[in-house]
């Protein structure tokens, strides 16, 4: 595939949306020319009143041409307002088009590992839909128009239309010279704020830090370097648009004087008509008019380019989800083969060359110190990221290639910072799908043990969460709604990655049966975690450090070879065991689960309680 390959899948996406629009805009700029046409209606009545009406003293002609006058206007209005209405529902297709693979496109870079845009994108859209939509486009459909005028004022007089057309050299000379000088200037304000709108999102996302460890004085600071930096930017970016901008209205306003004094002086020598003076005072106006609203409006066109520029940057690499054979529902055999994987740029690998199978229905544990890439194994076993080398397959399919909603009703996912989105408990663990009913939204939660601490919420499952007015939930309790989040519809396949990090020992009895639930249930689970309470059903275990499988095997082998290495080593106070545990297994289990992680609390020590 060619470099200019990425170019072209964004112009397809980006532009498609603007060809499909062509007939809208072909429509609009055809009511640009009527309206433009009907302008002429002005200078002829003001000539004819001038001309003809104060010549005779003729009522009736007054009159007869004043009705007509407000009939064209009329016209021009209604025709006005047709074009409004067209561009309007150009704007809203055009958003309909492009916003839904804007939003796909930001998560699909976050998967990239790419720096995330936030809002940005959106509010790029929204400003290039705007100024395509508004003000800027109806600009640039008068600017062809400029001819039309300079012929007719030629045709009146040679050198007003003379006159006229130098003073639009001129402008449209002034025009580009601001454009050469401010758009730099323009570019780093517009940078500046982006970057400033950036951090404040970033700072509101850590507020409880920010609060706790008394940071607000010292993250203020740096806020406002930021700020002020876009300050200082705009400003410079103001000061130079303002010179041009002056030197434009001064060469207008000029032109318009000197095409009043050359038309008196016309007048006075003969060769001009009295009403004609009006006349070409308001054609020069309407000629000299489109140029003036294009410098005014040329930060927001310029701002509307960059951010085309941002959109074309961002479709760069996104590949929109395509339809394809929907597989089966999988048994939920997971095969890893050979994968290696690392972060973009980085010489070194954070897995490599892993591979085990773990059989449907099974439950394998994992268990490592902390950053051998537990939590990188686990985005990949859901295909969050694709694999540098290898492949992850589930039922013999890859599952980063998996079209993304329907692997996603398949499987089961809860991250380590487990997030919950703005909505009600229902709707969260509904996955946000409507064909999602009450039944299977309660039972999910039963299943995960959660249905009796979502009860005694404020409003049970129609709680609202996040956003103005919603209930926060503490640390713990979002681990169990997000539990339950993942046991919807009792999924094939299963991904845990560390979900008993914030629970009590409620939560994490509750998680416990769950897990005997899910595995009774055939339901294939990886579960990660450093609590050796937790993979007390474990079937098999695999033991990551360094990125490299270090033992993989059944759960008794694993533990017994864990144990064996580390014989002779101070070990640390065993946990109590499970209902299904004795007290010397769960030992032996804590003992081999906390030599691979000599620098964790020993489990005993460890905190249980939501936070």
């Amino acid at each position: 595939m060619t470099a200019s390959a990425p170019a072209a899948k964004a112009d397809t996406l980006l532009n498609a949306a603007l060809r499909n629009g062509r007939s809208a805009i072909m429509v609009a700029a055809l009511f640009s020319l009527v309206t433009n046409g009907l302008y002429l209606a002005l200078p002829i009545f003001t000539n004819q009143v001038y001309g003809r009406v104060l010549a005779s003293g003729s009522i009736a002609t007054l009159i007869v041409l004043t009705l007509g006058t407000l009939f064209v206007f009329l016209i021009s209005s209604l025709i006005d307002f047709y074009r409004a209405r067209v561009l309007m529902n150009f704007g809203v297709a055009f958003d309909q088009q492009v916003s839904s693979h804007v939003f796909a496109a930001l998560f699909d870079g976050v998967t990239r590992r790419e720096q995330p845009q936030g809002s940005q994108a959106l509010r790029d859209l929204d400003q290039f839909r705007v100024v395509a939509t508004g003000n800027g486009i109806t600009t640039l459909f008068d600017l062809p128009w400029l001819p039309l005028y300079l012929t007719v004022l030629f045709v009146i007089d040679v050198w007003v239309g003379l006159v006229t057309l130098i003073g639009a050299a001129i402008l449209a000379f002034l025009a580009w010279m601001q454009d050469r000088a401010s758009r730099p200037a323009l570019r780093k304000a517009n940078d500046a704020a982006i970057h400033s709108y950036g951090f404040t999102e970033q700072g509101l996302r850590n507020s409880e830090v920010v609060r706790a460890m008394g940071l607000l004085p010292h993250i203020g600071r740096q806020w406002m370097s930021h700020r002020q930096t876009a300050m200082e930017h705009g400003i410079e970016a103001g000061k130079t648009s303002e010179v041009w901008s002056n030197a434009i209205k001064f060469v207008r306003m000029a032109t318009q004087v000197v095409i009043i004094a050359l038309g008196a002086f016309l007048i006075l020598e003969g060769q001009l008509g009295a009403g004609m003076l009006f006349a070409n005072m308001i054609l020069s106006s309407r000629a000299l008019a489109p140029i003036e609203r294009a410098v005014g409006t040329w930060p927001q066109l310029v701002a509307a380019a960059q951010s085309y520029e941002r959109l074309q940057a961002l479709f760069g690499q996104y590949k929109p989800t395509l339809p394809g054979t929907a597989l089966p529902r999988p048994k939920g055999q997971l095969s890893v083969e050979g994968v290696s994987f690392g972060a973009p740029g980085s010489p070194r690998l954070i897995l490599t060359g892993l591979t085990f199978a773990v059989p449907a229905g099974s439950f394998l544990g994992v268990i490592g110190p902390s950053g051998a890439g537990k939590s990188t194994l686990a985005r990949l076993l859901v295909g969050v990221w694709p694999p540098l080398a290898g492949s992850v397959r589930l039922d013999g399919a890859d599952v980063f290639g998996w079209s993304r909603t329907d692997f996603g009703a398949h499987i089961g996912y809860l991250p380590q910072d487990t997030e919950l989105f703005a909505g009600t408990v229902r709707d969260n663990i509904a996955r946000f799908m409507p064909d999602v009913s009450d039944a299977e939204v309660i039972a999910a939660a039963q299943n995960a043990g959660v249905h009796d601490m979502i009860v005694r919420l404020p409003n049970g499952y129609d709680t609202a969460l996040g956003g103005q007015g919603g209930v926060t939930l503490s640390v713990g309790q979002r681990q169990r709604v997000g539990l339950a989040r993942a046991m919807l519809r009792d999924p094939a396949f299963i991904v845990l990655d560390e979900p008993n990090a914030n629970l009590d020992a409620q939560g994490e009895q509750a998680l416990l049966l769950a897990l005997r639930k899910m595995k009774a249930a055939g339901t294939t689970a990886v579960v990660i975690s450093h609590k050796p309470s937790i993979l007390a059903d474990a079937d098999s275990l695999v033991v990551l450090r360094d990125g490299k499988i270090d033992i993989f095997g059944p759960k008794a082998e694993v533990m017994a070879r864990l144990a064996a290495n580390n014989a002779g080593q101070p070990q640390p106070q065993a946990s109590p065991a499970p209902a299904n545990q004795s007290p010397v297994a769960a030992d032996t289990a804590a003992k081999a689960i906390a030599a691979t992680n000599p620098g964790a609390v020993p489990p005993a020590q460890s905190s249980g309680g939501a936070r």
